[in-house]
């Protein structure tokens, strides 16, 4: 489904415009649907693709389980556009793509550890509104990761928030970059992608 635009898309134009659309097309294969949106005030363009390549450089957690983690928050709001972005993400990361496919149901699927597990059912409880986190979550992640991964972890799922609440609000869908890759997501019946999808 493509997106609706709520926010109408922007006309990228301009030098500014000229080295967004050559970046983006080397990076991903065409324009994201938010570069479009976000083109509207580029300052604050300019301001989160700093942060997101700041955020790229994080290193204290695990990257399966940072993509665990977002996937789960992007699935939980229903943010289709998250979710198909960030498999593509996985796979360009090379990471294990039987396993990503498996986050729209890890709760019955035997593709996860008690650590994936946890990171998981984490993610979920901070993206519930109210956030439903334990300390005992919390606990038991910092006994398996230490406290530079978990406030890494803890960061990511409230970036994904960011990311798919702006997505989800905008109207941005899935874009089809999850496309290119071999094995697609496990459709389930994720909380809100129902009815945004």
């Amino acid at each position: 489904m493509p997106s609706t635009f709520r926010i109408p898309k922007a006309e990228i134009s301009g030098l500014y415009g000229a080295l967004m659309k050559r970046f983006a097309t080397r990076m991903f294969g065409k324009i994201p649907d938010g570069g479009y949106v976000y083109f509207h005030h580029k300052p604050l363009l300019k301001a989160v693709m700093g942060f997101e390549a700041k955020v790229e450089k994080w290193d204290a957690l695990d990257p399966t389980l940072k993509s665990l983690a977002q996937l789960a928050a992007a699935g939980t709001i229903g943010c289709s556009w998250c979710l198909d972005f960030g498999y593509f993400k996985a796979r360009n990361d090379k990471l294990d793509l039987a396993k990503i496919s498996q986050v729209p149901v890890w709760r019955e699927s035997e593709a996860f550890d008690e650590l994936e597990r946890d990171v998981l059912e984490y993610a979920e409880a901070m993206t519930a509104t109210p956030p439903t986190v334990t300390d005992w979550m919390v606990e038991k992640l910092l006994d398996q990761l230490g406290p530079a991964a978990v406030v890494e972890l803890t960061q990511m799922v409230a970036l994904e928030n960011m990311r798919s609440r702006f997505n989800a609000a905008a109207g941005l869908q899935s874009q089809g970059f999850s496309d290119v890759c071999e094995i697609p997501l496990a459709h389930a019946p994720l909380r809100a992608v129902e009815s945004s999808v």
